[in-house]
């Protein structure tokens, strides 16, 4: 099953054209370490700098 992410943080090693995000996976963590509530309390680990 193939899976769409979409990203639009463009200076990520990962952001293609039209958003997509691609990389092999992702991994996104809760801030703090802890149990999210919602999207604003979740960061993506998975973030490079392109260069």
């Amino acid at each position: 099953m193939e899976v769409e992410v979409l990203c639009n943080v463009e200076n990520c090693k990962y952001w293609a054209e039209g958003d997509k995000c691609v990389a092999d996976s992702i991994y996104v963590i809760g801030q703090n370490g802890r149990e999210a509530d919602g999207v604003e309390e979740t960061a993506c680990k998975t973030f490079e700098h392109s260069e």
